[in-house]
């Protein structure tokens, strides 16, 4: 006799495959809006709590450590118990400690700062239990589409980077200058608890029909993604690739309030803009790819793009005296290329780990992003201090080069 959940998941059609899709966006733009969007409120938090630049970028790493350390055990416990139970643990218990970190770490008027060791500590507990988010929701999305869909759909799906943080980048600052971060924070919960009702209403695994239809799995891979060189240097091309992306999240705003002296409002718009292009990018590149077939060239092309961008950035600084508007264009051009390639690669990962596997290929991948996530603001505040903002950027720049030769050939016809 079937169980009540394959009768529940013959009875939906393929179309039910949209509702998972937009589940599984929900959940990663919310919990982006924490991870992407804390960000943007560098400059706050930084006042707020008292912090230097150094301890800024301690605290602005945390969550990145604490999602570095969990994404590979969350990845391979998906593959293990399925997509639903480990995003609504993960989506409840990142809630929960947003919404602590609003009750007990948070700046109060005639109240002492809380210590950055409680800082860091609820950043990084967000992070770790956050983490379970990325590979679930992905491999949902891998479970439930065809191949010649899926680069789309992730990509769609990774969307929901972008969207999170320009809708963190557009409220958050605001809501940190006007009402505190106790706000901030429960805004952040209430995402969270939200995302989590709508994966217990519509998150579920397909059918044995739909999966013999060739909706849900693809071939096993031959080897383990953790044995698998191929998807290592895929998985430390995305890592890669991902830091100067992080580099942009985490003290552009900095930069744009210190080097080019903006205000609130061209901060923010600079950074919502980052996050709608790279939205726009990433569905183009998806729906681009599953037409062309040529996801491998793509993720090379975009590559060098992001190099180029981050050095004409680097050279404004260093050749002239360049303008605020000037900076603001050059912060979003870059910001953008070096974000449009996401969903792309992370389908040519979980297509070479086959669905079956492909929670722990994305629990590696997103181990690599987010290790950058930690290091990569701890790094800024030290190259700032040995030379300058141009420095940086042509860091950043070096950084998505080297992304270059990780990347597999593509195929020949």
């Amino acid at each position: 006799m079937a169980t009540p959940l394959t009768w529940q998941t013959a009875a939906r059609g393929e179309s039910h495959r949209w509702k998972v899709l937009g589940v599984g966006v929900a959940a990663n733009a919310s919990f982006s809006a924490a991870s992407a969007g804390i960000p943007t409120t560098a400059v706050w938090l930084r006042s707020g709590y008292h912090l230097g630049n150094a301890e800024l970028g301690l605290a602005l790493g945390a969550m990145g450590l604490g999602v570095a350390v969990s994404e590979l055990p969350w990845g391979m416990l998906t593959d293990r118990w399925g997509d639903r139970p480990v995003l609504l643990a993960g989506l409840a218990a990142t809630a929960a400690a947003l919404f602590a970190m609003a009750l007990f770490v948070v700046p109060h008027g005639g109240h002492p700062v809380p210590a950055l060791g409680w800082l860091v500590f609820g950043m990084c507990l967000t992070g770790l239990v956050g983490g379970s988010v990325n590979g679930s929701s992905g491999r949902a999305v891998m479970a439930w589409f065809r191949e010649g869909e899926r680069g789309l759909a992730m990509s769609i799906r990774q969307t929901a980077v972008p969207l999170g943080g320009g809708l963190g980048a557009l409220v958050l600052p605001w809501l940190a200058a006007s009402h505190g971060f106790a706000a901030v924070y429960g805004v952040l919960a209430a995402m969270c608890a939200v995302s989590g009702a709508f994966a217990w209403r519509w998150l579920h695994e397909p059918s044995f029909a739909q999966t013999s239809a060739g909706v849900a799995r693809a071939p096993a891979p031959e080897a383990e993604p953790l044995r698998d060189t191929q998807i290592w240097r895929v998985v430390l091309g995305i890592g890669l690739l991902c830091s100067p992306q992080m580099a942009v999240l985490t003290f552009a705003t900095v930069f744009l309030h210190d080097a080019a002296h903006l205000g609130i409002a061209a901060i923010s718009g600079t950074m919502a803009v980052v996050q709608a292009g790279a939205m726009a990018m990433r569905v183009w590149s998806g729906r681009y790819t599953d037409r062309r077939g040529n996801r491998r060239a793509y993720m090379r092309g975009s590559t060098l793009v992001a190099a180029a961008s981050f050095a004409v950035l680097a050279a404004a600084l260093e050749g002239f005296d360049a303008s605020g508007t000037l900076l603001m264009a050059l912060v979003a051009f870059a910001g953008i290329c070096v974000s449009a390639w996401h969903g792309v690669a992370y389908t040519e990962l979980a297509t070479l780990a086959g669905t079956a596997r492909a929670g722990t290929a994305l629990g590696m991948a997103n181990t690599a992003v987010y290790a950058g996530l930690f290091v990569t603001p701890l790094a800024i505040p030290h190259l700032l201090a040995a030379g300058s903002w141009g420095a940086v950027w042509f860091v950043a720049g070096l950084c998505a080069l080297g992304a270059y030769p990780l990347f597999p050939k593509p195929r020949r016809p």
